[in-house]
């Protein structure tokens, strides 16, 4: 075991010239947790499908006359959603949800920028280190595979349906957080050099929890690309059972846990608590050792936002899915995910590789 005053001694800055590039990584990581939140609004508010065409340069610009207004409004009018879900909507309600559809897009695209710009002046000025030069073109690269995930996600509400499939809404957060992820793990490598200091078995725990985080939000996207949120509106049982009675009504099985909205939300449920209960006994046995001040101060914050992310749910379960609230919790879960990487890369040894930004491409 190391003292205290010797961990803290380990912990070493990296590189200073590195220091800009991580801020600017830093940056997109904030701009991309605003986009799975205005992402959330979008979908709780079931203006994804008002925007019925993909246009990656000319649809920068908004309506800009009443002409053009209507033009889009009629395009929507054509869709399921709108014949059986919005039928009868006035014009005004129809720029609501169209403009959050727009944000949507637009902070997507000035995502793009605000990476893609950065990244070529770092590049040419050499202030990229090396290795890492291939995995932020990797990062980038599966920005523009999000950009056509999304439309490819739209595009499935477009036909037959007022919504969108929840596989390609599932699959497009999954992706963001990704995206997310490996941004911020290359980030904090550049901010600050491993410490050495902790012990194995809790950088193995740390990773379990992160591994469990990773499927809570996973099973989250099908309760939310679901609507599974609106029913079982009681905890802890649902309709008075621990196991609802239609987990198992579909066949494959496997199906239940992905279609079937009883076993959606049961499986949600589940990992949910799970996850917070390990993060709990994490806690009480992590705070036990002499970790570096860094690796304490993020192993309360991972506690403190598991705590926060569970009531989140479970009020927004018990309310019935207010948007304000909804949201809350979307966002919530990109904290808990952050919280869960800072922990991971504070209790990292002096050789390990950022494998994470490495898996980016």
């Amino acid at each position: 075991m190391v003292s205290a005053d010797t961990a803290s001694t380990r912990e070493e800055p990296a590189e200073p010239s590195f220091r800009p590039v991580a801020i600017w990584l830093l940056v997109c990581c904030a701009m991309i947790f605003l986009m799975v939140v205005i992402g959330g609004v979008t979908r709780l508010t079931w203006s994804g499908l008002s925007i019925t065409e993909w246009q990656p340069v000319t649809g920068i610009l908004p309506p800009l006359s009443a002409g053009d207004w209507q033009a889009e409004f009629t395009k929507y009018q054509q869709t399921s959603q709108y014949r059986l879900l919005n039928a009868g909507m006035s014009l005004a309600d129809f720029k609501t949800i169209y403009l959050w559809e727009y944000v949507h897009r637009l902070w997507g695209r000035l995502i793009g920028f605000v990476y893609a710009l950065p990244f070529l002046y770092f590049l040419v000025r050499g202030r990229i280190p090396r290795r890492l030069t291939w995995p932020l073109a990797g990062i980038f690269a599966l920005g523009g595979c999000q950009g056509a995930l999304g439309w490819y996600m739209v595009e499935s509400g477009l036909a037959d349906r007022i919504e969108v499939s929840q596989y390609r809404l599932t699959a497009h957060l999954v992706l963001a957080l990704v995206i997310y992820a490996a941004t911020l793990w290359t980030a904090l490598g550049l901010l600050q050099a491993p410490s050495g200091a902790a012990p194995r078995w809790l950088r193995r725990a740390s990773e379990a929890v992160l591994g469990l985080v990773g499927p809570t939000i996973v099973a989250g996207g099908f309760v939310a690309g679901l609507n599974a949120g609106l029913t079982y509106n009681t905890f802890p049982l649902m309709d008075g059972r621990f196991v609802p009675a239609g987990y198992a009504q579909l066949t494959p099985f496997i199906r239940n846990w992905f279609e079937n909205v009883a076993a959606v939300q049961f499986d949600h449920r589940l990992l949910a608590m799970t996850t917070a209960a390990s993060v709990i006994v994490l806690w009480l046995a992590g705070r036990r050792e002499a970790l570096p001040p860094k690796a304490r101060l993020a192993l309360h914050a991972l506690l403190a936002i598991a705590l926060l992310q569970l009531s989140l749910g479970v009020s927004t379960l018990l309310l019935v899915v207010p948007i304000p609230l909804a949201a809350a919790h979307q966002a919530g879960a990109v904290l808990l995910l952050t919280a869960a990487i800072v922990l991971r890369h504070t209790l990292r040894q002096p050789r390990e590789i950022d494998g994470l930004a490495r898996a980016a491409v």
